[in-house]
């Protein structure tokens, strides 16, 4: 079974789609998140979830 590490984001009602796009698209190419949920709310506010995999390293002595 994999084991995850998530990151909440909140992106204010302001944020174009386009920003949101580039800060999205940063988040995975930089930090090998992955996106999880998003969620857009009436008001225009978007709550993320991103989620990247937790490696172990097993010793090999």
């Amino acid at each position: 079974m994999a084991d995850y590490e998530y990151q909440r984001l909140w992106l204010p009602r302001g944020t174009t789609r386009g920003v949101a796009q580039r800060v999205l698209t940063d988040a995975a190419e930089y930090g090998h998140w992955e996106l999880d949920r998003l969620r857009l709310y009436p008001d225009g506010r978007r709550w993320v979830v991103l989620r990247r995999r937790i490696l172990r390293v097993r010793s090999t002595l």
